[in-house]
């Protein structure tokens, strides 16, 4: 039976990165799963790329057919919005996959497919690194949300508590101030849990600068 990746970490940590370089990577043996969001589409996002998007109606009737894997609810500064996994037939039984998720949808993944299944991947950064990367990104966006900024990055630090991680059963975290580093360890890591010999092969990545989450998913509660 595959495994299931489950990549977390407060906002701003690499997530976003560290997901795109071990699917680039050359590793046919990870497939991606795409997640799906009741939030606006954010400048650069692709519908079925980053998210599948959609409305609260639309939550409601894949609920009602009882077909989400796990979801989360943020009230944030613009309103509620959801982010949850379907079961559409994105996931097998055979293959391995990798996501973005948080503590509680890990907790909401190893309920639905089994502890066994799902592979812990908590990514962490210094606080202070971690804000500089939040103000970078929010600059960059056509109108930035300082508010909601400043909302997440207090809020992760609830969501993440060491207690939570703790209790969640997570005994490993991988510290990403340095990309390649983090990587590497990341890769042998994963390739020892799925049985994957060439998981561990960095090549083309070196130089490559712990330069943060590239992609601009804007996944509150640190699911960036």
């Amino acid at each position: 039976m595959g495994k299931i990746i489950c990549l977390m970490g407060k906002s701003s940590t690499g997530k976003d990165t560290i997901y795109k370089r071990l699917l680039e990577g050359g590793s046919p043996e990870l497939k991606s799963i795409v997640p799906y969001t009741t939030r606006p589409v954010r400048s650069g996002e692709r519908e079925g790329a980053e998210y599948f998007f959609t409305d609260d109606a639309g939550f409601r009737r894949l609920q009602e057919q009882k077909k989400i894997i796990e979801s989360r609810e943020y009230h944030t500064f613009y309103g509620l919005w959801r982010y949850f996994t379907v079961d559409d037939g994105q996931i097998n039984e055979e293959d391995s996959y990798i996501m973005i998720g948080t503590l509680e949808a890990y907790r909401q993944l190893q309920d639905y497919f089994g502890r066994d299944r799902i592979v812990p991947v908590m990514i962490e950064l210094d606080d202070g690194d971690r804000l500089q990367r939040a103000l970078d990104r929010e600059r960059q966006q056509e109108r930035p949300g300082y508010e909601e900024m400043c909302r997440r990055f207090l809020a992760d630090s609830a969501d993440f508590s060491t207690e939570k991680i703790r209790e969640a059963g997570i005994t490993r975290c991988f510290v990403n101030d340095d990309l390649v580093r983090c990587l590497q360890e990341i890769r042998e890591y994963i390739g020892a849990e799925i049985g994957c010999d060439s998981c561990g092969n960095l090549e083309g990545m070196k130089g490559e600068q712990a330069d943060g989450d590239q992609g601009k998913s804007g996944q509150p509660g640190g699911a960036d």
